[in-house]
Order: C-alpha cells, then sequence, then structure tokens
C-alpha cells in the first residue's frame, strides 16, 4: 500500500475534532463560574459527610413481647417524699392477678428520714409480674395504724425496665418524675392508672435494650375503711399494652454516600459547564452586533 499524506491528514482531523472556543479561551465570567462551582460542591460535600457520619433513629410498632428472657419480669425503680409522714409508718404493698400479694415489701429498699425525722424518703427497686395489678405506698404494713396518715407527696422517679436515654429518643420514660402533690388534701388518697408500653433500642451494633415507657392519668379522692376509718393510700395501678415501640439506629451506607458524591460532582461541572457556555455565546454575539455597529 502506497502512504498517502492527504489521506492521513484526513483521518487525524476526525480523531482530534477542535475544541470548543469556550472550553479554551480564557474569561472573567468563566472564573466567577468555576469559583461558584467550587463553593456549591464544597458546602454539598459537607452536607453529605455530615450526613454520613451522623446517625437516624428508625422507629417502628408491632404486636410482641420483645423481653423473653425476662421471665415474664418486669424492673421497677420508684423513689417518692412524703415530707409528713414517719418513715416506720411508710411501706410498700405490691399485688397483682396472678395471686401475688405481698405487704410490706422490703428487699432492695431504702427509707431516709427528712425533716428531723418527721417525713420520709422512700426508694425502693423491685420486680412486678407482666399481668395487670399494682403497687402502693401506704401505712397497711405499719404495726399500729396512725390516727391522720398525710399522703402529700413529691414523685422523683417511677422507672420500668433498663434506663434508656438516648440523645434523640424522647420518650416518657419517667412521666411521672417531678409529681407535686403537697397542696392536695392530706387525708387523701392518690391513683395513678399506668398505660406500660414495651420499648426497645437497638444499635448500630445490633446490641438490644429492653426498657418501658408508660401514660397516666390520675385521680384523688377520700377513702374510708370497713371501720369507718380513713386510710389513705398511693396507688399504682398498672396495664401493659400489646404494642411495642422500636427505635433502631442506623446510619447512610458507604455506597451510597460515594454515590451521592459522584452525582454532586457530576452534576456541578455539567450544570456549570452549560452556564459558562451560555454565557460565553452570548457575550460573543454580543460582540458580533457591536462590531457590526461599528461597521
Amino acid at each position: 500500500y502506497l502512504f498517502d499524506p492527504l489521506i492521513c491528514v484526513e483521518s487525524l482531523r476526525c480523531f482530534f475534532l477542535k475544541v470548543p472556543k469556550d472550553l479554551t479561551q480564557p474569561t472573567y465570567s468563566g472564573a466567577v463560574v468555576s469559583i461558584l462551582c467550587c463553593v456549591f460542591m464544597l458546602f454539598l460535600f459537607l452536607s453529605e459527610l455530615t450526613g454520613f457520619i451522623a446517625t437516624e433513629i428508625v422507629n417502628e410498632l408491632y404486636v410482641d413481647d420483645p423481653d423473653k428472657s425476662s421471665g415474664g419480669k418486669i424492673d421497677v425503680s420508684l423513689n417518692i417524699s412524703l415530707p409528713n409522714l414517719n418513715c416506720d409508718l411508710v411501706g410498700l404493698d405490691i399485688q397483682d392477678e396472678m395471686g401475688r400479694h405481698e405487704v410490706g415489701h422490703i428487699d432492695n429498699s431504702m427509707k431516709i428520714p427528712l425533716n428531723h425525722g418527721f417525713g420520709c424518703r422512700f426508694e425502693g427497686e423491685f420486680t412486678i409480674n407482666k399481668v395487670p395489678g399494682n403497687f402502693h405506698v401506704s401505712t397497711h404494713s405499719a404495726t399500729a395504724q396512725p390516727q391522720s396518715p398525710d399522703m402529700t407527696h413529691i414523685i422523683h422517679k417511677l422507672a420500668f425496665g433498663e434506663k434508656l436515654q438516648v440523645q434523640h429518643v424522647q420518650g416518657a420514660f419517667n412521666a411521672l418524675g417531678g409529681a407535686d402533690r403537697l397542696g392536695s388534701n392530706p387525708l387523701a388518697s392518690h391513683d395513678y392508672i399506668l398505660k406500660i408500653v414495651p420499648t426497645v433500642y437497638e444499635d448500630l451494633s445490633g446490641k438490644q435494650r429492653f426498657s418501658y415507657q408508660y401514660t397516666v392519668a390520675n385521680k384523688e379522692y377520700v377513702a374510708y375503711s370497713h371501720t369507718g376509718r380513713i386510710i389513705p393510700a398511693i396507688w399504682y395501678r398498672y396495664d401493659l399494652s400489646p404494642i411495642t415501640v422500636k427505635y433502631t439506629e442506623r446510619r447512610q451506607p458507604l455506597y451510597r454516600f460515594i454515590t451521592t458524591i459522584c452525582a454532586i460532582i457530576g452534576g456541578t461541572f455539567t450544570v456549570a459547564g452549560i452556564i459558562d457556555s451560555c454565557i460565553f455565546t452570548a457575550s460573543e454575539a454580543w460582540k458580533k452586533i457591536q462590531i457590526g455597529k461599528m461597521s
């Protein structure tokens, strides 16, 4: 075959097309678009990076008993102050529909005298069965009943299950914490009706923690015994909800983060190129119009 230089030149022209002028000629508008493009990409990159590092909490509802390993028990933590009732008179009673009836529960409990011995702060940790029932603070376990027991009180804490403190989970885990009944009738009984909701929190490692939230309604009334005496008490009547709330901690997958970053870079450069090309074409057309007017 004979070497034909004309054929080679035409072939090179086909392979190496002429680069558009707007991509090779520097302009002030191109510089501004490039700077804005970099700033915009940096902003989007930092936003996506923050979202990738941070975790999100996804919640769901289902019907089941999440903590089957508990043996049908729920841990309870109670902290209450009765500033006008002596510690010798304060006791905790527990009863439920499984036949449990315990008067004067003392395991894992502590009584701290208040007001120079005239009052009492009761702190206790105990378990209840996963059936409807109640526990109450009263003078029922006292050897001698007082003439006028004063049941005004402040509830510092009432919590069920494992302590759960997560930044993005706002629940009613201690709904009665801070309840102040010091201004109520001293001889009145107090009924707190609780609806306990099982709650599960699963972190990134898959570890689960079991706790309980609860809603509360309360009423105050004066109760008389069969002898006609007033024997007030602080009742906590509870029932369990069949609905379980589950919070799952999640993080954006790495592949999605990389895909998003590539989309940001490619999309920004494409849009910036279109804008710069439009500005350059308009400026060139304007220059030709001006030259035509001058000639």
